[in-house]
């Protein structure tokens, strides 16, 4: 618990998001890294940085698996239901109302954005000299589509711009919802004020703050930050845990049940969960993780990826740079720059392919609208339990719903619905081989089987 001159400062972490522009990969704060669910990531950093006293809102869909992860961590929590979904973060933050008093301060965290505890030690530090509020606020380089705040040149706030448009921008400074408020009664009183035809009210109420006088600063953070928004950002935020990983070592196997071949090959950060297996000619490259009970089997080679708990990575089969969820079997497959759901199963001989012919960046389909992902090597989206036949082939970028089946000998090019069944129509024809071998080629065969 933080105490600020003898009161009490809660902070109200926003989780009840639905992932939409996720899908098919499910709700976000759950998505699991080195073993531990995103949210949870999340809250333990908070309590790292100093922050121990935790209002999470969460949602109908996912309050159930908050209140059981929250069981978990060291933080005191409160996890409160966010009645209508469609008020966005301004519904959000006034669901935790009732647990705040109106004189003591706050702090709101969204869930949407992936930081290190060093931000929260940076608010720590800063809330002595704040008059009325500090927002956390990060230097870009290049556009990104979220809040951009206008400062003077001490860093005091005059305003905040929602999604400006490249070109448009006030300032280079991103706003991040690390947002500190001395009391906050002021921002609550202004957000059922405030009144927005868009689902931007709690940026309108900062702003209308702003314009009343408050003396709100933004505060420079140069840390990892990571929104995630779409499906791609999995990777970034996979790749900043990976790399978080030491040497792998190889210390009390038997005590954790892991079991490595002497013809296995294990080299970099590399961290194995207990009872994996690890069999002949396989090579893990780190920086990887590999979850619980997994067998990463003869001849199979995992480089710079996450792989899940109680997962198969078949014979002959190359996973590279790709998030793998849990209980994922293959059986020689190529899955490349890829996130992969719960409980899929790939046939022999399917592969992603996750590179244009003309090497530029790959588009996702997401809501209707093509959006760049900023990079130029995307392989497979695919929700959870999915099935996927022999031989099929996935062109970069493509989507597969949560619980399809994709049939065996075909080109998927195309983004594929929930529960849909994928088939390609194909004619075999048959009839009399009138085809003959050459008598000289009979001739050598004949010679080649008198000599065996």
């Amino acid at each position: 618990m933080v105490f600020f001159y003898g009161i009490t400062m809660k902070t109200i972490l926003l989780a009840a998001g639905r992932s939409k522009r996720l899908n098919p990969l499910g709700d976000k704060n759950f998505l699991n890294f080195l073993g531990k669910p995103l949210l949870q990531w999340q809250l333990e950093q908070l309590y790292k940085g100093g922050f121990k006293d935790v209002v999470v809102v969460g949602g109908a869909h996912n309050l159930e698996e908050i209140s059981a992860l929250v069981k978990n961590v060291p933080n005191e929590v409160t996890v409160v239901e966010q009645d209508n979904l469609d008020e966005g973060m301004a519904g959000a933050v006034l669901a935790a109302k009732n647990m705040v008093a109106k004189k003591d301060p706050i702090l709101i965290v969204s869930g949407n954005d992936v930081i290190e505890s060093s931000a929260f030690e940076q608010i720590m530090a800063a809330h002595r000299v704040a008059e009325h509020g500090l927002l956390l606020a990060k230097e870009v380089d290049s556009y990104f589509p979220g809040g951009y705040l206008k400062t003077d040149a001490d860093f005091f706030c005059k305003d905040i711009v929602e999604k400006p448009g490249k070109g448009n921008e006030p300032s280079n400074l991103v706003n991040i919802v690390v947002h500190y408020f001395g009391q906050s009664g002021d921002l609550f009183k202004t957000l059922e004020s405030i009144d927005s035809e868009n689902d931007d009210r709690y940026e309108a109420a900062l702003a209308e703050m702003m314009r009343k006088g408050a003396r709100i600063r933004a505060i420079p953070y140069e840390g990892f930050w990571k929104p995630i928004k779409y499906p791609w950002h999995v990777l970034d935020l996979m790749e900043h845990f990976l790399y978080s990983l030491s040497e792998y070592e190889i210390q009390n196997l038997e005590n954790k049940g892991i079991e490595i071949a002497d013809t296995a090959t294990i080299k970099g950060g590399v961290y194995l969960e207990d009872g994996v297996k690890i069999l002949d000619n396989a090579v893990v490259a780190g920086p990887a993780y590999i979850g619980r009970n997994t067998v990463i089997a003869t001849n199979a080679l995992v480089r710079n990826s996450h792989i899940g708990d109680n997962c198969v990575i078949g014979f002959g089969t190359e996973v590279a740079r790709s998030y793998v969820g849990n209980c994922v079997w293959t059986h020689s497959n190529y899955i490349g720059d890829s996130i992969i759901g719960d409980n899929c199963s790939f046939g022999a001989g399917t592969v992603t392919g996750n590179l244009r012919l003309d090497e530029e960046a790959i588009l996702v389909n997401v809501d209707g609208s093509k959006v760049s992902a900023d990079r130029n090597k995307l392989g497979l989206i695919m929700g959870s339990g999915v099935r996927c036949g022999i031989n099929t082939s996935f062109m970069p970028g493509v989507k597969i719903g949560r619980n399809a089946m994709v049939g065996a000998g075909i080109v998927v090019a195309g983004d594929v619905e929930e529960g849909k069944y994928v088939y390609g129509k194909t004619e075999l024809v048959i009839k009399d081989n009138t085809a003959q071998l050459s008598p000289a080629v009979r001739a050598e065969m004949q010679k080649k089987l008198k000599n065996t």
